[in-house]
């Protein structure tokens, strides 16, 4: 589906004109494929542009008493509320000279009377596509600008403890020994984190060029899940939350799979559980072969779980920041566990876990 037909299924367009013949005429050309709103006069046109469900795009009459279309233009672009609605003007006015009025004012294009349908609807699908083009590039900017001042402020926590920790030994030389093996273990945890946080902005920029390139390799399923566990313990540990390791008996069995980009999809999926989850909780990391072919993790936590309603985008590029406020979403996250996992052939999913909670569980071929 292109990006015309998708907006026009979706738009609602505003027909100002303060006759009814042509507020009937024009409506009659847009309402099988939008959403239309009528207005005769000036004033109500600013009130519906500027009520809780605004037009995506406003068709305006020039020639109309007491407000004119230019009066309606300049005060709706003079707010900043309904200044990025886009404005075709009507006119039966062909000179020059209004045209540049009127787009001097903010106006995007005109169509002269008598409105050709044909033109009418091009124009109009001509514009919405172009808003929302705009507009998708105007989210994805704040997203990655949001996502930049994440990482500056995931990467400044361990940069800014590895300094402290430094100062102190260069200004405490005679430190009692156990208290320079302290700082020296913090020093080398920071610094592990800030490599780890340098090492997932590269992978971003392989994902994002299309330059992920698995490393597949023998790998033990059940020592790569114990090992993530045991690097998560202190963080869980800060919360009061266990995290259980639940596994078949095949501990001994191998899966071809990429090491370092499934062991970060678990790390991720733990952060997460860790993240959502209560104090005093528990999580449980599950390994099991469902099928004689098949290889499951599963990580489940007894938050408040995920709603319905956002489960189709939650492990869309850049949207675990703003679907889940207020969550700092170090690394990742869940848009690269799924390109990780469908990279492997694989399949990530979330459910709920009883009697609360998430459940997210990968299934690769074993």
């Amino acid at each position: 589906m292109d990006i015309s037909q998708e907006t026009s299924k979706r738009a609602t367009i505003l027909v100002v004109d303060d006759t009814p013949d042509n507020l009937s005429f024009v409506s009659g050309i847009l309402k099988d494929q939008y959403r239309v709103k009528v207005a005769n006069n000036g004033e109500k046109a600013i009130a519906i542009a500027q009520s809780a469900t605004p037009p995506d795009l406003i068709l305006l009459d020039i020639m109309m008493p007491d407000m004119d279309g230019y009066e309606v233009c300049q005060k709706l672009k003079a707010d900043p509320q309904t200044r990025e609605i886009p404005i075709i003007f009507l006119t039966a006015k062909a000179e020059i000279e209004d045209e540049r009025k009127g787009l001097e004012l903010g106006a995007i294009d005109y169509i002269v009377k008598p409105i050709s349908p044909p033109i009418l609807m091009a124009r109009v699908n001509t514009q919405l596509s172009l808003k929302a083009s705009y507009d998708n590039l105007h989210d994805l900017l704040r997203l990655r600008e949001d996502m930049v001042n994440m990482i500056v402020h995931d990467l400044r926590n361990p940069l800014s403890n590895i300094l402290l920790m430094a100062e102190m030994l260069e200004e405490n030389p005679e430190l009692p020994p156990a208290k320079i093996k302290k700082n020296s273990e913090l020093i080398l945890k920071s610094g592990q984190r800030l490599k780890f946080l340098v090492d997932d902005l590269l992978l971003r920029a392989k994902i994002e060029s299309n330059k992920l390139v698995l490393n597949l390799q023998k790998v033990n399923l059940y020592e790569l899940c114990e090992f993530a566990i045991a690097d998560m313990k202190d963080i869980a540990a800060r919360k009061k939350i266990q995290i259980l390791f639940q596994h078949s008996h095949a501990i001994d069995r191998y899966v071809d799979l990429d090491p370092m980009l499934f062991r970060r999809t678990v790390d991720n999926l733990l952060s997460n559980a860790i993240k959502f989850a209560p104090m005093d909780s528990e999580i449980t990391l599950t390994v099991d072969y469902p099928h004689e072919s098949k290889a499951r993790v599963m990580v489940a936590d007894l938050g408040a779980g995920v709603n319905e309603n956002i489960r189709h985008s939650i492990f869309e590029k850049y949207e675990i920041g703003t679907l889940m406020k207020g969550v700092s979403q170090t690394g990742l996250g869940l848009a690269f566990c799924k390109i990780a996992i469908e990279a492997h052939g694989g399949s990530i999913t979330i459910t709920d876990n009883q009697p609360q909670g998430s459940i997210f569980s990968i299934e690769i071929e074993a």
